[in-house]
């Protein structure tokens, strides 16, 4: 058994699966949060009798904060489940005590920043490792991978890239979607243009519903819209050299009948101030919330296609997920908390190099923690290409 402990702050609804998981393992590990009611539950959830340990912890109480750094020791693997605004808070508090870090949030420039001061202290600060980004990085090295060695890179093909994921009711509903905390930031990522390549060329869209297609997945037809900015992904997924780039798109999935069923909420967010859009949320969360049990659902599909000069088809790889969930495992929480769980387990193989780290790049590391989570009973559909 490793001696690294490992320190999991927030038993939130995207960690529960997680926790069972590492502490059915054998592996050491504390689980923090506001309060203990959620923990505790959890841990009646771990199979064998195994436990965990459970300690309270309030980020804005320095008698708090300092009870919590007297239980870390140098090489101890802190996971922060928190919200993203405080992962570097939780970060500084892993570079003075000498610990690794994981989070399942993108990397901003201030995580970026500690770059350096991890690296002179040995420590991996390692983040997007949840759903997506997290998941849709591992499928997406996986397939760029296949596509090298099928010969079909760097050849002049006309290659295509997308990776699309969602969370979405299990069932078919009116409005299309349900809210699993405050809207909130769904309607404010609404306002955000979106970057990709589409036809050869960079291409913007200020409002992502002007940019909505169909996207057919084993029979189902989704509809999807473009993420922010996906254009950094392309040397991040090793594609930076196709001179022949027609399609990359990171985006959204969303049931079908999305962009009709939203058709009033888009209005009003196009026009909403912040009050407005406040409110907004607030009424949303009312009407479309989960409910207790309800069951939800998650879809991610990431393809690479190559076409020769006459557009015919060379080569196509894809993998998908497709998982629903309720309670504690619910589809999101599964996809993303073992996805973490993975992640430090590589951080305890030694996988990662010291410094700030946004996943991982390497396809064989990448198959291993696929494995790892169809081994959780994660189940993925891969078409041309062994995982």
């Amino acid at each position: 058994m490793s001696t690294q402990h490992i320190h999991w702050i927030g038993a939130g609804l995207a960690s529960g699966p997680g926790i069972v998981s590492l502490a059915a393992n054998g592996l050491p590990l504390t689980v923090w949060d506001m309060s203990d009611a959620r923990a505790k539950m959890l841990q009646a959830q771990v199979p064998g009798g195994k436990s965990f340990g459970i300690e309270t912890l309030d980020l804005s109480d320095d008698t708090s904060v300092a009870a919590f750094k007297a239980h870390l020791k140098a090489g101890d693997i802190v996971v922060s489940m928190l919200p993203a605004a405080l992962h570097v808070t939780v970060a500084e508090i892993a570079l003075e005590a000498g610990t690794h870090l994981v989070t399942s949030s993108y990397v901003d420039g201030a995580m970026q920043a500690l770059d350096g001061a991890a690296k002179s202290k040995g420590l991996c600060f390692v983040n997007e490792v949840g759903l997506d980004p997290g998941i849709d990085h591992l499928f997406a090295h996986v397939l760029v991978n296949a596509a090298r060695e099928a010969g079909v890179l760097g050849r002049g093909y006309g290659i295509e890239f997308v990776s699309h994921c969602g969370g979405i009711p299990a069932a078919k509903t009116d409005f299309t979607y349900k809210f699993s905390w405050t809207p909130l930031g769904v309607l404010k990522a609404l306002t955000n243009p979106a970057r990709r390549i589409e036809n050869g060329a960079e291409t913007v869209t200020e409002r992502v519903w002007n940019a909505v297609s169909e996207l057919e997945i084993a029979g189902e037809t989704f509809e999807v819209y473009p993420n922010r900015n996906s254009l950094p992904y392309i040397e991040e997924y090793g594609l930076e050299g196709e001179k022949n780039l027609q399609t990359f798109v990171r985006g959204t999935i969303r049931q079908g009948g999305w962009k009709a069923a939203w058709k009033d909420i888009f209005s009003k967010v196009e026009s909403s101030d912040a009050a407005s859009l406040k409110a907004l949320s607030e009424q949303l969360w009312q009407d479309y919330r989960y409910e207790d049990g309800e069951k939800d659902r998650v879809v991610l599909y990431v393809a690479l296609s190559a076409k020769d000069g006459d557009g015919m088809p060379v080569w196509l790889g894809s993998i998908a997920l497709d998982e629903v969930g309720s309670g504690w495992q619910t589809a999101m929480a599964r996809t993303v908390s073992l996805t973490v769980a993975e992640a430090i387990k590589a951080v305890m193989r030694g996988t990662f190099e010291p410094g700030v780290h946004a996943a991982l790049t390497d396809p064989v590391e990448a198959k291993k923690w696929l494995r790892g989570l169809k081994d959780a009973g994660i189940s993925m559909r891969a078409h041309n290409i062994e995982i």
